[in-house]
């Protein structure tokens, strides 16, 4: 049996390689303290929402007019369904983007202006750099009306989504394990 030819391809370490449906190839920067803080945020959407949410990550959304995203972590309505393995941008309650060094600009300017624009009810940056989190609620044209920044260590943070549920971030877990003595 032949191999495949992307089985011999070696990515560059530190970087997160995924195929979209439509052939395209996408490498995102990642770091320990990124991994970490997208793990925090999984485990707590599971805790706060229950294991069934419908809650995922690295999945692409369409949004009119653009190509697809594909945000760290988002949170869709109970009967959001697939669309050519894709999720629609009305189905999404929340996004959530955690910052990596190459992409504070897009995560802070872009995406900000972006998932205001569409309509999506709360878009939360997480940054492990700067230890703080920034929620934004009141969609409109060109980003959000509303932001809270809280800084990681300040207890948790209880965010309602539009379907009523409430998904409770725990800013204390956010923080760097101490290292061993």
């Amino acid at each position: 049996m032949a191999a495949h030819p992307i089985e011999r391809v070696e990515f560059p370490r530190g970087y997160a390689v995924f195929f979209g449906a439509d052939g395209k190839v996408i490498m995102v920067p990642r770091s320990q303290e990124h991994a970490d803080a997208l793990k925090s945020i999984q485990y707590y959407s599971a805790l706060s929402l229950g294991r069934r949410a419908k809650v995922t990550s690295q999945v692409y959304i369409s949004l009119p007019a653009e190509e697809s995203s594909a945000p760290d972590l988002a949170v869709f309505l109970e009967d959001a369904r697939l669309v050519a393995q894709r999720y629609s941008f009305e189905d999404v309650l929340l996004i959530a983007e955690v910052v990596s060094t190459p992409s504070v600009r897009k995560d802070y300017d872009e995406c900000t202006e972006k998932y205001g624009r569409y309509g999506i009810p709360i878009y939360l940056i997480v940054d492990p750099y700067a230890r703080e989190v920034v929620l934004h609620t009141g969609p409109q044209a060109s980003g959000y009306s509303q932001a809270l920044t809280r800084k990681y260590g300040t207890g948790s943070l209880p965010i309602t989504l539009d379907d009523g549920r409430v998904f409770t971030l725990d800013l204390d877990v956010l923080l760097p394990a101490s290292p061993q003595a």
